[in-house]
């Protein structure tokens, strides 16, 4: 029997290498569809054009095309219901994707099937000099900020005065067009909703400040059903905005999980997303036992699939291609070497010159080290920080370690040894001329 085949948006080593392991991957052929410097870390996103290359891959090839698959943000999430319709492939509908990665769209149908999770809100033209004064008023002090289109929180700012928001606003206009008429092109494929029919790329959403405990639920929607599948914790640095790891499976009590789960599926069908993955961020105020939801992204995680295959045996890409085929996922549990698993983000505060990075030597000696753990590093030698793309807004990453262990403890010591072997040159000495 022929192999199916699968074509991988920006594939790489590090997927391909889990996308063999998946369930049946013996009767697959995956495909890489366009590069990852076609997609990603791009100062311009020329939809139309990427679209069109990836059109043209698809067709040029000589035998089936079975199923489309990513794990990529914006725009990859976004263009993948529209391949898939042209090409007769299970997907989510392009509307329902753009109701929840539209981050104010999105508020508007919470508003109207979970209200109680959702803060105050209200979207805003960073270009509108009397903005804040409406923003004081409807949202009030502290608030967030946000594009309207966004990801890994780039341009995202916490306003606790008018200072900060002039500050987050210089920024906010040199370089929100990245993603405005990018952004643009694909909500004028749908027919939108008064209420969101003039907030395009362009604008920026407010939103009362909320917080506690943060989680991601890993879950999709096949034929009508929402399954989540895990859930992943979310722990920040101490200064609440930029992650410090991601850590498999949660802690949170499993009322607390339930709950979240509940308002997954109440959205999830509202805005009527179905045959396509998903994940959904919340948090929990312990303390009030109050649960906010944060946000919906219309694919895996690919900073959860190490952890799942640690922790279950096999990623989260098993899920995409069982969707991306028309059949329905089986998730297995029961395989995983590990009982705990974490993805580290080694951090530095400011700008800097990188004047050395750790080899690839250096890296594998690390992995060698310490059973269970793997090493990407992302700053690159001879180049400033602030060079790199896609950052946070208050730090840059250095590295991301994935270890497994088989508790929390053991993972944070495996994580400060590894950190602590792990050696990088940073030159201040030019921020503070």
């Amino acid at each position: 029997m022929a192999k199916r085949n699968v074509f991988v948006f920006g594939l790489n080593d590090f997927n391909l290498r889990m996308l063999e392991q998946v369930r049946g991957a013996e009767d697959i052929e995956f495909h890489r569809l366009l590069d990852e410097s076609e997609l990603v870390e791009r100062k311009q996103y020329p939809i139309e054009q990427i679209l069109e290359h990836a059109r043209e891959r698809l067709r040029a090839f000589p035998g089936s095309v079975d199923g489309i698959i990513h794990y990529i943000d914006f725009p990859v999430s976004t263009m993948v219901p529209i391949l898939a319709r042209e090409f007769g492939l299970p997907s989510a509908p392009l509307s329902a994707v753009l109701r929840c990665e539209h981050k104010y769209w999105a508020r508007v149908e919470q508003a109207k099937v979970v209200p109680e999770y959702a803060p105050p809100f209200a979207a805003f033209d960073p270009f509108d000099d009397d903005a804040l004064r409406r923003l004081e008023d409807e949202v009030g002090y502290p608030f967030w900020v946000k594009p309207i289109k966004s990801f890994s929180s780039y341009l995202g700012f916490r306003i606790g005065s008018p200072a900060d928001f002039h500050e987050a606003m210089t920024r906010m206009r040199a370089e929100i067009s990245r993603f405005a008429a990018p952004f643009d092109n694909l909500l004028e494929r749908i027919d939108r909703p008064p209420e969101v029919a003039d907030i395009g790329g362009g604008h920026c959403i407010a939103e009362g400040i909320i917080g506690g405990r943060q989680c991601t639920l890993e879950g999709y929607v096949h034929d009508g059903a929402v399954h989540v599948y895990g859930v992943i914790d979310s722990i920040r640095h101490a200064n609440r905005s930029s992650f410090g790891r991601y850590q498999y499976p949660s802690s949170l009590p499993r009322r607390v999980t339930d709950e979240m789960k509940a308002v997954a599926t109440r959205f999830m069908r509202h805005v009527g997303y179905d045959n396509a993955p998903f994940n959904m961020e919340f948090f929990w105020d312990r303390r009030r036992d109050k649960v906010w939801l944060l946000e919906i992204n219309t694919r895996i995680s690919e900073s959860h699939c190490d952890l799942f295959e640690k922790v279950d045996g096999t990623s989260n890409q098993e899920v995409a291609v069982d969707l991306a085929l028309g059949r329905e996922p089986r998730f297995r549990h029961d395989a995983g070497e590990f009982r705990v698993a974490g993805k580290f983000f080694l951090r530095t505060y400011g700008d800097a010159r990188v004047t050395r990075v750790p080899s690839a030597e250096e890296v594998r000696r690390v992995e060698r080290a310490i059973p269970g753990t793997k090493i990407q590093i992302l700053a690159r030698e001879d180049a400033d920080l602030s060079d790199m793309m896609d950052q946070d807004s208050y730090t840059f990453c250095l590295a991301q370690v994935f270890i497994g262990g088989d508790s929390q403890r053991d993972i944070l010591a495996k994580y400060r040894r590894a950190s602590e072997m792990l050696s990088f040159g940073l030159d201040t000495v030019r921020e503070a001329a």
